[in-house]
C-alpha cells in the first residue's frame, strides 16, 4: 500500500466507457478518468466491445441469462483480470459494477469506494425492465454500499438519498463531489447546419429535451405540458432508447396527440453525435428537464455551458446545478405524489408556464444562459472534481486501514 504522499494506483470499474455511452454515469467516467489519469496511475475495466484505453467484458455469462446475471458474469471476470494487479483501491460505479468493486475489495484487500449515480430503491420502475434481476441489482447496491470504504455522491441531495436508503451506513463514509462538464467541448455554437438538417427553425424560439425515455427523465410530462406552449415555440425532443415497450408506447401515444392539437413538434429518435447535440443545445432558447429523480443532471450542465436557459424539476440535484431566477427556472415536483393526476397537472402546467416566460422574453433567457455558462466554469469543472476524488481515496485508504487494525486488534483480544 502507497504511503498518503505517493502517487495512488487506482482501477476504476464502470459498465459504460467511451466511445459506448449511453448515460450520465458513462458520460461521468468518460470524463472524469482523464483527469485522474494526471493526479494517479488509472487502470479501468468495463463492460462491451473491446476498446482503446480500457480492458472490456462481454455480458455474455450465462449465456441466455437474465440481464443482470450476466452482467454479474462481466463483474466476476473483472475481478478475475485484477487479480494479480497491485492497485491500491477499486472504484465502482453504477449497480454493474459495484459487485466487482466488492469482490475485487475483498480478494485483494484493498479499499473500494463507490460512486452513487442513482440509487435501486428510488427506480422501482426499474423492475419493469429488468424482472427479477431488480432485486439483484438491488441487492448488488445494497452490498456495495453498506461495505464501501468510501461512498462519493454527486450532489448533496444524493448524500442525504443515500443516507436515507441505507441508514446502517456510516455518514462520515459519504462525500459529494459533484458531476462536471467539459466547457471546451460543450460551448456555444453558432453554426446552424444540424438544425436545417433536422427541421428546426431558427426564426423561432424552441425548447429541447435530451434524453432517454425512462419513466425517471419525465419526458411523458414535458409533452403533455407542450399542449400549454405558446403556438408559435418549437418542441425538439432528442430522446430515445426506451426502457419498456409500455414506457415507449404511452409517450409515443402523448406525441402523437400533440401533433394533432398544435404541431411545431420535432423529434428525433436516434442518438446524435454529441457536436450536433451541443450546436441543437445552443441555439435553443429553453432547455427542459423534467425529471422526477435525478441525482444531479449532468445534461443541464451540458446545456448551461452551451449558454442556455434551463426550465427543470426541483428535484435530487438539480438544484445544486440550476439557480432559480439566475440561471433558469425550477418547477416543484412531490414525488409522493406522483400518483394524485391533480399535482401531475401543476406539475405539467408549470413547466410550460416557465417555458413560456422566458420563449416570450428573449433577452431574459439569453441572460440567464450566459450566467450558465458562467457557472459551469466556476463550479463544474473536471479537474477540480478529479482532485477532490483523489482525496476521497486518500481518505478511504485510512479508512481501510484502521478497520483492518482494528479487525487484528479484536482477533487477538
Amino acid at each position: 500500500m502507497n504511503d498518503a504522499g505517493d502517487r495512488l494506483s487506482v482501477s476504476v470499474l464502470t459498465r459504460e466507457y467511451p466511445p459506448a455511452i449511453y448515460g450520465g454515469a458513462g458520460v461521468h467516467v468518460g470524463q472524469l478518468v482523464p483527469q485522474l489519469r494526471a493526479l494517479a496511475d488509472v487502470d479501468v475495466q468495463c463492460m462491451g466491445e473491446p476498446r482503446e484505453g480500457a480492458t472490456a467484458h462481454a455480458e455474455d455469462f450465462p449465456p441466455g441469462a437474465n440481464a443482470a446475471l450476466r452482467v454479474f458474469g462481466a463483474d466476476l471476470s473483472m475481478v478475475a483480470a485484477l487479480a494479480d494487479s497491485d492497485v491500491d483501491l477499486v472504484h465502482s460505479h453504477t449497480w454493474y459494477a459495484n459487485l466487482a468493486g466488492r469482490l475485487a475489495g475483498l480478494y485483494l484487500d484493498i479499499p473500494h469506494v463507490v460512486t452513487a449515480h442513482s440509487l435501486e430503491p428510488h427506480r422501482p420502475w426499474k423492475a419493469e425492465q429488468l424482472g427479477g434481476g431488480y432485486r439483484l441489482s438491488s441487492w448488488a447496491e445494497r452490498s456495495a454500499f453498506l461495505s464501501a470504504d468510501a461512498v462519493i455522491a454527486v450532489s448533496s441531495g444524493m448524500r442525504r438519498d443515500v443516507l436515507d436508503s441505507y441508514r446502517d451506513l456510516d455518514p462520515d463514509k459519504v462525500h459529494v463531489v459533484r458531476n462536471g462538464i467539459d466547457t471546451e467541448e460543450f460551448r456555444p455554437d453558432p453554426e446552424t447546419d444540424v438544425l436545417a438538417a433536422h427541421g428546426i427553425s431558427t426564426d423561432a424560439p424552441y425548447a429541447v429535451f435530451v434524453g432517454r425515455i425512462t419513466r425517471q427523465k419525465g419526458l411523458i410530462h414535458l409533452v403533455r405540458a407542450a399542449e400549454h406552449l405558446d403556438p408559435d415555440t418549437q418542441l425538439v425532443l432528442l430522446a430515445g432508447a426506451p426502457d419498456t415497450p409500455e414506457i415507449a408506447r404511452s409517450v409515443g401515444e402523448a406525441f402523437a396527440h400533440l401533433q394533432q392539437t398544435r404541431g411545431n413538434v420535432i423529434w428525433i429518435e436516434k442518438m446524435l453525435p454529441r457536436a450536433e447535440v451541443r450546436q441543437i443545445l445552443s441555439h435553443a432558447t429553453v432547455f427542459c428537464c423534467p425529471s422526477v429523480y435525478e441525482p444531479l443532471g449532468i445534461v443541464n450542465l451540458e446545456a448551461m455551458a452551451c449558454q442556455t436557459a434551463v426550465v427543470a424539476s426541483a428535484v435530487g440535484g438539480i438544484p445544486e446545478v440550476v439557480v432559480d431566477g439566475e440561471t433558469g427556472h425550477l418547477v416543484d415536483y412531490d414525488p409522493k405524489r406522483a400518483e394524485d393526476p391533480t399535482a401531475i397537472a401543476a406539475f405539467e402546467q408549470g413547466l410550460a408556464d416557465k417555458i413560456n416566460q422566458l420563449t416570450r422574453d428573449p433577452a431574459k433567457a439569453a441572460a440567464f444562459g450566459r450566467a450558465g455558462r458562467q457557472r459551469c466554469i466556476d463550479e463544474f469543472s473536471w479537474a477540480k472534481i478529479a482532485a477532490e476524488t483523489v482525496a476521497v481515496y486518500r481518505r478511504a485508504i485510512e479508512v481501510h486501514a484502521g478497520e483492518l487494525h482494528a479487525g487484528e486488534v479484536s482477533g487477538t483480544s
